[in-house]
């Protein structure tokens, strides 16, 4: 007895007449009439006592009808299950991100691609620009998002955004009143300054080395999230890329850097394999995400 004629049994027991039957399956009277007969042939037993133009399931049609309950469960499971991978509502997925897109950006985008698929999980890490290479790489992370790329072979990669480089000030600060900060404008002044070696440090390395200023910071820090809360306490000012003082919610004054330094976000994957179909709905959202920071919208008006 085939799944189909398993159907058939099903909804001939709950309905009693071979009609209602046939318009629950979207089948002709007919066609379920020959089906019982056929499949009372094929057990070699009656499956219905036939009293006044109903159908009664004899002991043993009610025995297959119970048995085959775990096997509907079980399709109807699978059924679901199908059509969460269709729209890419369930799965695992596994991000890296350098602190200022881990921060600002793809939480945003996170929460709403999750909201809307809870059956899926997410593995996210925050790493250096060089774990960012690495992880897509070996495969530990399927999508990877970093300011600023080299070439690496077997790294594919998409532009998700294009800024520039900004001053951050405490409220309190000398220069406040001026409406774009120049590296000249900091020299001699209490500053921040990024990590030699790391691509966003020496930017503003270069940045000050073309306005002919000299680089003196009183404090050198990693992450432009530090260098942030650094300036809102009051430590001195610090250019730093256009996502983290979104992020800092403290007071923080920020004002265009001149000379213009660009701080260009990238979206990377490994061309070694086809991203998967969440990886891609992922990279939509991001994508959407972009767009809305750049009509300057903010994440409480966004509705994700």
């Amino acid at each position: 007895m085939n799944l189909r004629q398993l159907e058939i049994l099903r909804a001939v027991i709950r309905h009693r007449t071979t009609v209602a039957a046939a318009d629950e399956l979207a089948l002709s009277q007919p066609a379920v009439s020959n089906a019982l007969k056929t499949m009372e042939a094929q057990a070699g037993f009656a499956l219905f006592e036939r009293v006044n133009n109903r159908l009664f399931p004899t002991a043993e049609a009610m025995a297959l009808y119970k048995e085959s309950e775990a096997i509907f469960a079980l399709h109807a499971k699978l059924e679901s299950r199908v059509r969460d991978l269709r729209e890419n509502r369930s799965g695992h997925l596994s991000l890296v991100a350098t602190p200022p897109l881990a921060y600002s950006i793809i939480p945003s985008a996170l929460s709403g691609f999750l909201r809307r698929r809870p059956e899926t999980r997410v593995f996210f890490d925050v790493r250096r620009y060089e774990g960012i290479i690495e992880g897509v790489l070996s495969h530990v992370a399927e999508l990877g998002f970093a300011l600023g790329l080299t070439h690496h072979p077997g790294i594919a990669h998409e532009v998700v955004h294009t800024g520039e480089m900004v001053c951050v000030l405490p409220p309190q600060h000398p220069l406040v009143g001026q409406p774009v900060i120049s590296a000249s404008d900091l020299v001699g002044l209490p500053f921040i300054g990024l990590e030699r070696g790391t691509r966003l440090g020496e930017a503003v390395r270069d940045s000050f080395s073309r306005a002919g200023a000299p680089f003196q910071p009183t404090v050198e820090v990693r992450y432009c999230n530090t260098a942030c809360v650094l300036a809102a306490a009051g430590v001195g000012a610090a250019v730093v890329d256009p996502f983290s003082p979104r992020q800092s919610g403290n007071g923080l004054v920020v004002r265009p850097f001149a000379p213009t330094t660009r701080a260009v976000a990238y979206m990377l994957w490994s061309e070694a394999e086809p991203l998967s179909r969440l990886a891609k709905a992922f990279l939509n959202e991001v994508r959407k995400e972009s767009k809305l920071l750049e009509s300057g919208t903010p994440p409480a008006a966004r509705g994700n």
